[in-house]
């Protein structure tokens, strides 16, 4: 049904600029006067946070992303000033992943083998139940959302095949008992960051919406683990990190959260990459289509397709046509489709597509209503399902992609609306207890929308060869770590007068290779 089936990522890549060599931090200051911190301590530096602290990338946390995470960076410029040891919870290897009682429960991170992503080779060999001793002044825990970090038992091995806990904070929390705050809390810290809230949306945003928007509901333990939080819970629990973190006294510096839209995950993948149709599917499709459209202006409601593009038969040209998607926000019309179809299909045909596509639509690209097609969904694009006969089986054309393989304006806009209130808390919270605060939302639009400039090399979000995002599509590169860690030190040095300066960004790698 579709003339070529290689029209959707990478079909551009070429080669790919990697650097092997090892990151170099140029350790003179701002503005030329002798490296001071301010009015800060940095004696006792400790970072709380999610995977974005831990250094997680291409899909994995191991110990190459561990030390080339954001506060590894920061740590390594404030022992210049009097800062102390910056302990990380290591993995075991350069392969990532995990093991529980020996069996793999998340598998190695991700390379670019020339043509995309691929599984690097070797088996992970961290195994969970193998505690490590700590305290640690990494503290960040991949998955954790805002209030995992005040949840008893989220270290507790035990409940790990219930997920009930997080398998990363098993291998470190001081006890079964213990609270990522808790353990942070105890080491005294006279300075920290906090990064935390992207997973109290994300996980909802990755998965295409499936799950709930928690909004109203203030009991977190009701969640499910793609639910959006409440923004009112949010509040509370951002409040409680802060005063537990300045409790003794302790500056530091904080960072919003970035829309989900700007990441790659989100944006690589067109919502129009089906070219010119043969004519007579395009015809056909055209039909079927066109008559829901007159149901739907029969039951008073807006037309959901567009007309298909047939293949001109020059090369020259290229027709691009919108994927057809699941939209649960629609009125459901099954039944006026049946009716509608049935004397062209007959009653059977027209009840299955009834079913089929009484709450579908073509994507759209324009602004204020896009969807966003999830870059995990690329490769069923244009294939067949055994969910419905020929004709109506090529998935994104005749068959309509799944909730779960797209974000949809409405759900889009309920992710912005959480994320818009956790970043009022976050900024309004930062101020009032005078810390330093990161923008980092406007730093990862600004890399979205044309890049940011530095050390002569401009950072993208375009998957694989911007530089700003490893091969999961959310997740920074090494350079993209980099680039975070400049902007904590410019606010850093903003607010507590310390000069100290930004790294060399082409010192990183955009990617990580094969071997490590």
């Amino acid at each position: 049904m579709i003339k070529n089936n290689k029209w959707l990522l990478l079909v551009a890549l070429t080669m790919i600029a990697c650097s092997d060599d090892d990151a170099v931090i140029v350790n003179d200051t701002a503005d030329g006067l002798p490296l001071t911190a301010g009015s800060a301590d940095f004696s006792k530096f400790v970072s709380v946070g999610n995977s974005l602290t831990a250094g997680f990338s291409d899909n994995a946390l191991f110990i190459e992303g561990q030390v080339n995470a954001y506060p590894a960076i920061l740590a390594s410029q404030f022992a210049l000033v009097g800062g102390g040891e910056f302990r990380t919870p290591l993995m075991n290897d350069n392969v990532g992943g995990l093991l529980l009682g020996g069996n793999i429960i998340s598998g190695p991170r991700l390379f670019f083998n020339g043509t995309g992503p691929a599984p690097v080779s070797g088996l992970p060999t961290t195994e969970v139940s193998t505690v490590l001793t700590g305290p640690f002044n990494n503290m960040g825990v991949p998955g954790a959302k805002s209030f995992h970090l005040v949840a008893s038992g989220y270290g507790n091995v035990a409940g790990v095949p219930l997920g009930q806990s997080n398998p990363y904070y098993v291998r470190f929390a001081s006890s079964p008992s213990a609270t990522i705050l808790g353990d942070a809390v105890a080491q005294n810290p006279t300075f920290f960051s906090l990064w935390i809230g992207n997973n109290d949306v994300l996980s909802y945003a990755t998965s295409g919406g499936i799950g709930t928007n928690q909004t109203g509901n203030l009991n977190p333990a009701t969640y499910g683990g793609n639910d959006i939080t409440d923004p009112n819970v949010f509040a509370s629990v951002y409040s409680s990190l802060l005063d537990g973190l300045t409790a003794g006294g302790a500056k530091g510096v904080v960072a919003n959260i970035p829309n989900v839209t700007s990441v790659p995950f989100f944006t690589t993948v067109p919502t129009n990459p089906i070219p010119g149709l043969p004519g007579a599917n395009a015809t056909s499709l055209n039909q079927l289509f066109g008559g829901i459209n007159a149901a739907l202006a029969g039951a008073g409601l807006p037309a959901r397709y567009v007309t298909l593009l047939a293949d001109d038969g020059n090369p020259a040209t290229v027709e691009a046509n919108p994927l057809l998607i699941v939209d649960e926000s629609l009125v459901n019309i099954s039944a006026q489709i049946t009716a509608a179809l049935t004397p062209i299909y007959g009653a059977p045909t027209a009840t299955f597509l009834g079913n089929l596509y009484g709450q579908t639509r073509h994507a759209s690209n324009a602004a204020g209503s896009r969807d966003y097609i999830l870059l995990t969904a690329s490769g069923i694009i244009g294939t067949t399902t055994a969910s419905a006969p020929a004709p109506f089986n090529t998935v994104g054309v005749s068959f309509p992609m799944q909730d779960n393989a797209v974000l949809t304006a409405d759900e889009t806009a309920q992710v912005k609306t959480a994320t818009d209130a956790y970043n009022a808390t976050i900024q309004s919270l930062a101020t009032a207890k005078g810390l330093a605060f990161v923008d980092a939302n406007a730093t990862l639009n600004q890399v979205a929308s044309g890049g940011i400039n530095a050390n002569n090399f401009t950072v993208t979000s375009n998957f694989v060869t911007g530089g700003g995002f490893s091969l999961d599509g959310v997740h920074p590169s090494p350079r993209g770590y980099a680039l975070i860690a400049n902007k904590f030190f410019e606010a850093i040095n903003a607010t507590y007068g310390s000069n100290f300066k930004v790294v060399n960004i082409g010192n990183y790698r955009i990617l990580y290779p094969a071997a490590l």
